[in-house]
C-alpha cells in the first residue's frame, strides 16, 4: 500500500513538473484598418516586397529577390536596429503576402517566430480594408520572463508596429486621392 501510495505521488509530482514546464504560447495580433481608396491604389503602395518606406519606424530597406517566394529583405529602424526577413507567399491579384522574421534582437523587437499576413480586400463601400496580422513567441523562450520579454512586451510591441503602419499608410494613401 505504501509502495502505491508513494508511486502515485510520484507520477503526481511529476505530471506538476510538466504542466509547469510548458513554456511560452504563441501569441496573435491582428490590426485592421480601413483607407477610402481602392485595394489597387492601396496594394500600389505596399506591393514592393523590397520597399517598406510606407512604415514611420523603417529608415532603410534593402532587399533581394523582388516580390518572388525567398525574397529577403532588412529594414533598418529609426532606433538603428535591423530586423531580416524572407518573403514566403505573394499574390498579386489578392493583393496579400506572408513572410517571416529570419532574425532580429529582442531588445529591438521582442519576438521571436514571427510570421505575418499582410493582405488588402475591398470593404463593400468603395474603400479598402487591410488586416495585418502576426503570429509570434515571446523574446524570452523559458518560464519566468523578464517583463520587457513577456508576452505583454511582444504583443504590445507588434501592435504598434502595425498600428502606426497602418495609420501611416492610410494617410498616405488617402492624401493621394
Amino acid at each position: 500500500m505504501k509502495k502505491a501510495i508513494l508511486l502515485l505521488s510520484s507520477i503526481l509530482l511529476l505530471f506538476a513538473a510538466v504542466a509547469q514546464a510548458h513554456g511560452p504560447t504563441r501569441q496573435k495580433v491582428v490590426i485592421k484598418q480601413q483607407i477610402a481608396a481602392s485595394p489597387q491604389a492601396v496594394w500600389e503602395v505596399v506591393k514592393n516586397f523590397n520597399d517598406m518606406s510606407w512604415h514611420p519606424a523603417v529608415t532603410e530597406t534593402k532587399g533581394d529577390g523582388g516580390n518572388a517566394a525567398g525574397a529577403t529583405r532588412t529594414l533598418t529602424l529609426a532606433n538603428g536596429g535591423r530586423i531580416h526577413e524572407k518573403l514566403e507567399k505573394y499574390d498579386e491579384t489578392k493583393h496579400t503576402f506572408f513572410y517571416r522574421i529570419e532574425s532580429v534582437d529582442v531588445q529591438v523587437l521582442p519576438v521571436t517566430n514571427y510570421s505575418s499576413w499582410f493582405n488588402i480586400k475591398p470593404n463593400g463601400e468603395g474603400g479598402s480594408l487591410v488586416t495585418w496580422k502576426g503570429a509570434f513567441y515571446r523574446g524570452y523562450p523559458n518560464n519566468d520572463p523578464p517583463p520587457e520579454l513577456s508576452d505583454q512586451a511582444a504583443r504590445d510591441a507588434v501592435t504598434g508596429v502595425y498600428e502606426s503602419g497602418l495609420a501611416n499608410l492610410k494617410k498616405i494613401v488617402e492624401k493621394d486621392t
